[in-house]
């Protein structure tokens, strides 16, 4: 199947063959709590990316206000999200996921902490992206420890990719961030590539060593990280900027 990817935020598009995706389907067995949040909170806070109707996503209505949005791509279980979202209120916390219980599991944290500025998207962050974003839209695209696929075969699996990154520029708005973070040192590698050579993006921290950027004291360590620091493995942030 052949797409269109834009390579800027103008009308300019060039052909774009996906052929492999970045994640593979899990089994959605839900516990009790997990099952309640669902039937309680999903009509409300969430939305399967094929369900959307054709066009932008109406954020404002949505969320009820219109503010800067911010889109998490693959939130797992939630941790991490839940965080982010109730220490920054003010913007529109987007965060896509395939996992179901994994989004079960976030409404979970997002009624305890009484969030109001979070919203769900079950689906393929691609597809999102390329048909339901407007190009300078979103203030920050973050991606924290996606799927290594560490074999190298598989590499053509993992998500940062080329096309995957020219189309989060293009969506971002001016200033806008687009923020990785991986423990593995071979993903990092092609992630800084990858965004170097991206005309729509700077490396906010080029001159720190190696151009990458000090962890951030807000983001939240997660289980991965923490399995990456007792395992010796190196955590990598990238922060880059849209021109």
């Amino acid at each position: 199947m052949r797409y269109w990817l834009p390579v800027n935020a103008s009308d300019q598009q060039v052909p774009f063959r996906r052929t492999v995706v970045s994640y593979v389907q899990r089994g959605e067995r839900m516990t009790v709590g997990q099952q309640r949040a669902w039937d309680q909170y999903w009509p409300d806070l969430g939305t399967e990316v094929n369900a959307l109707p054709p066009g932008p996503l109406d954020t404002t209505t949505w969320f009820g206000r219109s503010a800067p949005v911010v889109l998490e791509i693959g939130s797992g279980m939630g941790e991490t999200t839940a965080q982010l979202a109730a220490a920054a209120p003010e913007v529109n916390y987007l965060a896509i996921e395939v996992y179901k219980p994994g989004l079960a599991q976030l409404m979970l944290r997002a009624e305890k902490l009484e969030l109001t500025n979070l919203r769900l998207l079950r689906g393929d962050a691609i597809v999102l992206l390329r048909d339901h974003v407007e190009p300078g839209t979103l203030s920050e695209v973050r991606v924290y420890f996606p799927d290594p696929w560490p074999k190298k075969r598989h590499h053509k699996r993992r998500l940062v990719q080329k096309s995957s990154v020219e189309l989060i520029a293009s969506r971002l708005a001016p200033g806008g961030v687009l923020h990785l973070a991986t423990d593995w040192e071979n993903y990092a590698e092609q992630m800084l590539e990858i965004c170097q050579a991206q005309p729509l993006l700077r490396n906010r921290f080029e001159a720190e060593p190696g151009g990458w950027a000090p962890r951030p004291d807000w983001r939240p360590v997660t289980k991965f990280e923490n399995r990456a620091h007792e395992e010796g493995r190196v955590v990598h942030d990238l922060i880059f900027e849209r021109v």
